[in-house]
């Protein structure tokens, strides 16, 4: 067993000796999105600084904690923040989180990001459930020596986003008269928005939506055996697509406008996501 894979065990049973519950399911909560961290019951809160070998979020939004508790008696890992590539990491690093909670026992992921809507049939303050990505960071978590003590090396990435869970979502949503918007997912490494020709590119490539988070935790996810849904916040339209600037508090008060109605989609989903499990 290599190095990373020691010490993503290492930084699991941290998390084993800190909480009773064991939970299956696991939520990553992106930028202006921790809302939803405060509906858990009687959570045990873990500092990132405190878990070993777990990287730093730096980036406004991202608070920068795990929680372990209950929701309506359904065990849950949330992590309050994530860390990205544009941050120094490596993509390993980034995905360190991702193989922390599959070791600790996660089988069911829900990734969610803010990100900029490419589609013009879109708007912001929408949500998007990711059918699919396209991972254009230049940057892969399985790359390097092979650690057999993460999974296999060469991994299918067909059902990257699991359908099944897309479908639950789909329903979660028509069943409180929300219009879930899906679509594929662009992740680039960042930190600068893209150039409006960039814009035009991914939407030549099908791109949906653009964000600079998510791809290589849902790869690190995948090479696990760890079903994903993913959930992106539409904060903002892309650059070039309207005649405005992007602003990183744009993104913020879009994210905090959102967190009702994101809130209410998870507190659908999740109990349904117990079921599968």
């Amino acid at each position: 067993m290599g190095k990373i894979a020691n010490e993503v065990r290492e930084a699991a049973s941290f998390l084993a000796g800190r909480s009773r519950l064991r939970p299956t399911i696991g939520l990553v909560l992106g930028s202006g999105l921790g809302a939803f961290a405060r509906e858990l019951q009687a959570a045990e809160t873990i500092p990132y600084t405190d878990i070993p070998h777990f990287p730093l979020s730096t980036v406004e939004g991202h608070a920068g904690h795990l929680m372990i508790g209950r929701y309506e008696s359904v065990p849950l890992a949330i992590m309050v923040g994530r860390v990205h590539a544009y941050e120094g990491y490596n993509a390993p690093q980034v995905a360190f989180p991702a193989r922390v909670l599959g070791t600790f026992g996660i089988k069911t992921l829900v990734v969610t990001n803010a990100a900029g809507a490419i589609n013009t049939a879109f708007r912001p303050g929408e949500l998007m459930v990711i059918s699919d990505h396209l991972n254009l960071t230049g940057l892969n978590p399985l790359q390097g020596p092979e650690d057999k003590g993460l999974g296999a090396r060469f991994i299918d990435m067909t059902e990257g986003y699991h359908p099944k869970l897309r479908t639950l979502c789909e329903a979660a949503a028509r069943s409180i008269g929300l219009q879930l918007r899906k679509g594929v997912y662009a992740g680039l490494l960042g930190p600068s928005y893209e150039t409006p020709a960039e814009i035009r590119m991914l939407r030549t490539m099908g791109a949906d939506a653009v964000g600079m988070s998510t791809v290589l935790e849902v790869i690190a996810a995948n090479q696990m055996e760890t079903k994903v849904l993913g959930i992106s916040c539409l904060t903002n339209m892309a650059a070039g697509v309207l005649p405005s600037k992007l602003d990183h508090r744009e993104v913020m008060e879009t994210g905090e406008k959102v967190r009702g109605i994101f809130t209410e989609l998870l507190q659908q989903v999740i109990p349904q996501l117990a079921k599968l499990d």
